[in-house]
């Protein structure tokens, strides 16, 4: 008898901690829903603060079959800017790295300016304006986190100027090394 009555109290004290687990369950999901709704909320206002309007849809989206790659031929170093040391000297640093840009084949503009002939012939153009854009860092500049990243679209729209056409689409730097 003391056995069926303990299996008893054992049985009725396994329905109620089911009972409350599912209460439980039932207000902590309810409640996790809001909190990431909030959190939702809150990355989107702070995305819209840390992007400026339109920058999403600044990269445009180009296939793989419709990219065509023009290298600089050569490795480039370029001067950058001094760095003033401790005791008042200028550093002079250079940067030495292999620039490629991605070009949309379907663009308007790369019908105008993308040929291999026609980027090789203004080759000293596009050098002249990287080599402008690069020197005016410093090596710290560049070596910090988004260092790289920010110099990448420096170049980009200083090139998309140059040929006022976007065209070019993205730019890549490789082989970095400073000097």
């Amino acid at each position: 008898m003391k056995k069926n009555i303990l299996s008893i109290i054992i049985l009725a004290l396994l329905l109620v901690n089911i009972v409350l687990t599912s209460v439980m369950m039932f207000s902590v999901t309810s409640t996790n829903k809001k909190v990431a709704t909030l959190v939702g909320n809150i990355i989107t206002v702070m995305n819209l603060e840390l992007t400026e309007p339109g920058e999403e849809n600044k990269t445009p989206e180009v296939s793989l079959a419709d990219t065509e790659v023009y290298s600089i031929a050569e490795t480039m170093t370029i001067p950058l800017a001094p760095e003033q040391g401790g005791d008042g000297s200028a550093k002079q640093s250079y940067l030495q790295c292999n620039i490629s840009f991605s070009m949309d084949k379907k663009n308007k503009g790369y019908k105008t300016y993308g040929s291999a002939e026609k980027m090789a012939g203004n080759a000293e153009l596009i050098k002249d304006a990287v080599n402008t854009t690069v020197s005016r860092h410093t090596a710290s500049e560049l070596q910090a986190d988004a260092g790289l990243e920010n110099l990448k679209a420096e170049i980009l729209q200083a090139v998309q100027d140059l040929f006022q056409s976007d065209f070019i689409y993205n730019v890549s730097i490789s082989q970095v090394v400073y000097g």
